[in-house]
C-alpha cells in the first residue's frame, strides 16, 4: 500500500488482520525457510494480534507505558542528551568530523527504551546488535531468525530477573499489570518486549538522524527554528511525513476480498505490505510531497500509524527527538555536514535512513 487514502483505509479496516494465521503463505508453510521478515509475523504481541486479543494487550502494555511513566523520562532524557554531547568532540576522526548517527543518534533512543525496560547497561549494545540484524535486508538466509533467537533469549532472562527482583521498570510493569484478571502470557510477554525494544530504539534513532539531516541540508529552516519563527515539533512531524523512519512494515491480511477501487482488489488470504516512505510522499494526496516544508499544514501523516495499532510509544519518541534536536543545536548551532561526506541509505528493508551521518562541530 503506497497511496496516502488507500493505505489510511487498511490501517483501520476491519476487513484486515494482524494475526499472520489468514496469510494463505504462512497457513500453508509456503514462505522460505529463514525468510527475514519472520520475526516481525510469528511472534505473538501487539503487532501479531487482532480485536479482543489485541485490545487485551494493549490495555496491558498502556497500563504500563502511561504518559506519566513517559514525562517522568524527561529530565533523565535530557540529561543524557546532555552526557552525550559533551562527549561528542572524543569521537572526532583525525580531520575533525563526527559520526554523529553513531555517537548521538544511536545511544540515546537505546539508553532511554533499556532504562524504560530495565535492560543492564552491560546486554544494551548486544541487543542493538541483534536489532540490526533482525531489520537488515542483507542479512544472510537464517540469520535474521538466528538473532530473533538470540532477542528472545535475553528478554527471558530479563523477564526471569524482573519476576524474581521486580523494579520501576516497564519489564516489572508489564510482569505486574493485570486486564480482568488476566496476565500476559510468558509469550506474549516476550513478543510485547521485542517490539518495544525494537520499535522503540531503531525508529527514534532514525527520526533523530532523519531530522538532523533535514536540518543541515535545508540551513533557511534551521534558522527559523534558531530564530524562534519555526518550533522543533513541526520539523519533526514533517520529518516524520517526507522521511518516514520506518520505510516499510510487515504485515498485514485480507479476511476477504477487499475491493479498493479503479480496478485494485486484494483477494482473502494475500499479505499487504504498509508502505509508509511511499505514503509520505503520495502526490494525490500531498502538495509538492518532496518538498521539506515544516509550514504544511494540515500535516496528518501516517507515519506513527493509524487506527488501532497506532503507536503507543508515539509520546515518547517525540520527547526524545525534540530534547535531542533542541540541545544538539542550541549547542552547536553552526554544525554542518562535512565535507565529502554523502550520506548513504542504510540497507533495511524497514529501517528508513542513513548509515551514517558525519558532520562538523561547530
Amino acid at each position: 500500500m503506497t497511496g496516502h487514502q488507500a493505505l489510511q483505509q487498511i490501517l483501520s479496516d476491519p476487513r484486515v488482520a494482524k494475526n499472520p494465521q489468514h496469510w494463505t503463505l504462512f497457513r500453508e508453510g509456503r514462505l522460505p525457510e529463514g525468510w527475514p521478515l519472520m520475526a516481525f509475523i510469528a511472534l505473538p504481541g501487539l503487532i501479531t494480534s487482532d480485536g479482543a486479543d489485541h485490545r487485551r494487550l494493549r490495555s496491558l502494555a498502556t497500563q504500563a507505558l502511561t504518559p506519566r511513566r513517559v514525562h517522568a523520562l524527561a529530565p533523565a532524557v535530557r540529561q543524557r542528551v546532555l552526557d552525550l554531547l559533551d562527549a561528542l568532540p572524543g569521537h572526532a576522526a583525525p580531520n575533525g568530523s563526527v559520526d554523529l548517527r553513531r555517537h548521538f543518534a544511536y545511544p540515546l533512543p537505546m539508553d532511554v527504551i533499556a532504562e524504560l525496560l530495565g535492560v543492564r547497561p552491560e546486554q544494551q549494545h548486544r541487543m542493538h546488535e541483534l536489532s540490526d540484524v533482525m531489520l537488515s535486508s542483507s542479512a544472510a538466509p537464517g540469520e535474521s531468525m538466528a538473532a530473533t533467537h538470540a532477542m528472545v533469549g535475553l528478554l527471558a532472562a530479563l523477564a526471569a530477573e524482573k519476576r524474581d527482583e521486580p523494579g520501576d521498570d516497564l519489564t516489572s510493569a508489564l510482569i505486574a499489570a493485570r486486564e480482568e484478571q488476566d496476565r500476559l502470557s510468558e509469550e506474549e510477554l516476550i513478543g510485547v518486549l521485542m517490539q518495544t525494544l525494537v520499535a522503540g530504539h531503531e525508529t527514534t534513532l532514525n527520526l533523530i538522524t532523519n531530522t538532523v539531516l533535514n536540518m543541515l541540508t535545508h540551513p533557511e529552516q534551521l534558522r527559523r527554528v534558531l530564530d524562534g519563527e519555526l518550533t522543533w515539533s513541526a520539523v519533526i512531524e514533517e520529518t516524520l511525513r517526507r522521511d518516514s523512519p520506518a520505510g516499510h512494515f510487515p504485515m498485514r491480511y485480507a479476511l476477504e476480498d477487499i475491493d479498493l477501487g479503479e480496478g485494485v482488489v486484494i483477494p482473502a488470504g494475500d499479505g499487504i505490505l504498509s508502505s509508509y516512505a511511499a505514503a509520505g510522499r503520495d502526490p494525490k494526496h500531498w502538495t509538492d510531497p518532496d518538498l521539506f516544508d515544516p509550514d504544511r499544514s494540515p500535516n496528518r501523516h501516517l507515519s506513527l500509524g493509524h487506527g488501532p495499532h497506532f503507536c503507543i510509544g508515539a509520546v515518547l519518541a517525540r520527547l526524545e527527538a525534540e530534547t535531542a534536536l533542541r540541545e544538539l543545536f542550541d549547542r552547536h548551532p553552526g554544525l554542518r555536514l562535512a565535507a565529502g561526506e554523502e550520506p548513504e541509505p542504510i540497507t533495511s528493508f524497514v529501517s528508513n535512513s542513513v548509515s551514517s551521518l558525519w558532520v562538523e562541530l561547530s
